[in-house]
């Protein structure tokens, strides 16, 4: 079933000039609005600060244990200590590179 489509402006207008009728016929004269000091905002959140990462070589076995850190130059370094860690240990060590961030 449609239903009838409201106008809601002349609905509005209507009940607005019903309400002025009934405060002109009481003596009453209508009240002005007073103003409202304005509400403050809430303060807005920090914003997170930015975090510097900087790039390393680490060198892990199976378990992801850490062994040492090189830096990103590095590399040949690295990879030439894990092989020595292999080699020693029965366990593989493989090089990934680690980010960690920077304090200043």
């Amino acid at each position: 079933m449609a239903r009838k489509i409201l106008n809601r402006k002349a609905l509005r207008e209507e009940s607005d000039s019903a309400e002025r009728a009934e405060g002109q016929e009481e003596g009453t004269p209508t009240k002005a609005k007073e103003k409202k000091a304005p509400v403050k905002r809430k303060s807005r959140a920090k914003a997170a600060k930015e975090v510097r990462l900087k790039a390393f070589w680490g060198v892990f076995n199976q378990t992801l244990r850490r062994h040492s850190l090189f830096d990103y130059s590095q590399r040949a370094e690295a990879d030439k200590k894990a092989a020595e860690l292999t080699e020693s240990q029965k366990s593989p060590h493989f090089v990934q590179l680690v980010k960690e961030a920077i304090e200043e």
